[in-house]
Parts: C-alpha cells; sequence; structure tokens
C-alpha cells in the first residue's frame, strides 16, 4: 500500500539514509534495522534511501534492490520512502524505480544523468520520458557538484506540469537559486521544495520551503525535525539555538580531511562511534583510520547536539 504524496504534499525531515555494509558485497541488516528505528524515533517524516549520502553510484545493483526491500519492510507504510534511481541509463532507472514499486516505496528521486552535461531540452525530454513511465511518484534531484548539469528553473517549472513530477530536492547550496524556485512555485503549494545542504534548511523553511534531505539526522534526528518544527513555527530564538548545533556538527565532524568524500567518512565514522554500522564506505571509497576515527570520537562527544540527543 503506498503512501498517496500527490494529495498530500510530502514535506518536513525526509533524511538521506546512510547504506549500512559489512563489505563492497553484503548489506549490514542488522545495523540497517537500527538505523531505521532510530530514525523513525526521532520523529523523522520520510526516507530517501540511495542518494549521496547513501553511495548510490558506488552500490551493486543487487544490493540496491536488497537495500529498498529491506527499507520498505521495515518502514511498513508509517513514513514514506523514498528511492534513489539515478543512472547515467534511463532503463536502469526505471529498472529500479520498478523494484521500488513492487515492495512498497512511495516514490523515487532522480538527479539528471551524469558524465555528459546535458542541455536544458535534453534534461527536460530526459525527466519526461522517465516521469512517463516510473510506476511511481518522480522528485526531481538537483545535485550539480556531482552531476555537471544544473536543473535551471525554468525546466523544473516546465517539469512541474507533468502530473507524476512532485517535487525538487535542491543540493546545489545556492540560495538565490532556491529562494527563485520558492518565488516560481509561491501559487503551487502542491509542489514539494526540499533542500539538502542541512546548514540551510531552518532559513529555507522560514522562507517558505517545505523542509530538508538532512544528512546529519542519521546522526541526531529528534534535532533536524526539531530544528524543522521551530523554523516552521517561526520561532527565531529556537531557530537560532538548534541551528549553531547543526553547525557545530557540520564543522567538527564532515571537516575533517580534504577529501571530495569527507562529509561520508565523518558521518559514517561518528555513525559508529554511536553503535551504528562499522564506518565502512563502498569502494572505491575508503573510511576513516585509526587517528581520524579518534578524532571523530573526541569531537563527536564535545557536541552540544551528543549531550541533547544521543
Amino acid at each position: 500500500m503506498h503512501i498517496d504524496l500527490k494529495n498530500n504534499p510530502l514535506k518536513g525531515i525526509i533524511p538521506p539514509m546512510a547504506t549500512m555494509l559489512k563489505d563492497d558485497s553484503e548489506l549490514d541488516h542488522q545495523s540497517a534495522s537500527r538505523l531505521i528505528a532510530h530514525l523513525l524515533k526521532g520523529g523523522v517524516h520520510g526516507l530517501f534511501i540511495l542518494g549521496t549520502t547513501g553511495e548510490c553510484t558506488n552500490i551493486p545493483y543487487h544490493l540496491r534492490k536488497e537495500l529498498i526491500q529491506l527499507t520498505c519492510r521495515e518502514v511498513n507504510g508509517r513514513v514514506p520512502v523514498l528511492v534513489g534511481v539515478t543512472d547515467t541509463s534511463l532503463s536502469e532507472s526505471l529498472v529500479l524505480g520498478q523494484a521500488a514499486a513492487d515492495v512498497g516505496a512511495d516514490a523515487v528521486v532522480a538527479a539528471p544523468p551524469y558524465y555528459f552535461g546535458l542541455g536544458e531540452n535534453e534534461l527536460i525530454a530526459y525527466f519526461t520520458r522517465l516521469a512517463d513511465a516510473l510506476p511511481l511518484p518522480l522528485y526531481l534531484y538537483n545535485m550539480p557538484s556531482h552531476t555537471k548539469t544544473m536543473l535551471t528553473q525554468k525546466a523544473v517549472v516546465e517539469l512541474s506540469e507533468h502530473p507524476n513530477i512532485l517535487g525538487l530536492k535542491d543540493s546545489s547550496g545556492n540560495a538565490v537559486y532556491f529562494n527563485a524556485m520558492l518565488y516560481a512555485f509561491k501559487d503551487r503549494p502542491d509542489f514539494t521544495l526540499l533542500v539538502g545542504p542541512e546548514e540551510m534548511m531552518a532559513s529555507t523553511v522560514l522562507m517558505g520551503g517545505h523542509g530538508g534531505v538532512s544528512g546529519g539526522a542519521n546522526l541526531f534526528p529528534g534535532l533536524y525535525v526539531d530544528l524543522y518544527a521551530a523554523a516552521e513555527r517561526g520561532d527565531l530564538k529556537e531557530v537560532a539555538r538548534l541551528q549553531q548545533m547543526v553547525m557545530e556538527i557540520s564543522s567538527s565532524i564532515y571537516a575533517l580531511g580534504s577529501y571530495g568524500s569527507s562529509f561520508l567518512k565523518g558521518l559514517k565514522a561518528a555513525m559508529a562511534v554511536l553503535g551504528i554500522g562499522n564506518g565502512y564506505l563502498s569502494s572505491p571509497l575508503t573510511s576513516f583510520g585509526e587517528a581520524q576515527l579518534k578524532q571523530v570520537e573526541k569531537n563527536l562527544k564535545g557536541l552540544a547536539a551528543y549531550r541533547a540527543y544521543a
């Protein structure tokens, strides 16, 4: 039974769930179940699997399908489950979309095909074909740093008219772009606008955005749920207090090392300290070594969020 997101627009905190792995060929089912329970206990409003934080492009296809099945079974309709189907091949995205529909997922999420940059007309044509053929609703995913392609405002507005395209997750980190989207859709409350960078989540909600796909919710889901709620009700004093905790996580956990994957390394190491998973990253990424792990543990236990939400 799928949750009706067309008549109940998605909003709130939808964590991009980290993928729990034993190694490159095996999911860590026990840790994945623990993580899902941790997120739901924290009050999140949905789950997004196989996104950037879920190492989507590095996970073998058989494990992607296994993770979709596990997540839908564990969630059991309590919140919407969104599945990342980003691929360079339209047919592979459709295969994943069908696999998600078959086990009860509620929607899929797709960024532009990466490697070759796409023109605006190509983007519109691609997402139209995808939305036409998918068995589930689609959320667009703007991730230009990784795909080399920016979803333009014109493309998003045109694609929003498709009955199977329900919203946009923007991870560009560009506040001007997101504010332009808020203006463009000011008369379309049915079209969901979510922001990726958690550092921006509260400010975008204060401006009328619908929530965030906040990676730090893997650590402290209650913090991000509380911050979203404070922003939604316009409690600026509480927003400022909780935002400090979010920024402290960003500077203390995500910024260790100079890797393109520093955010993921720090996040998964911190999750391991909290007893969720072993910190393993899918190849070709590598996990932090012992010295860095000890630094993450020290930094984590010094956080105000750790004291308040762990």
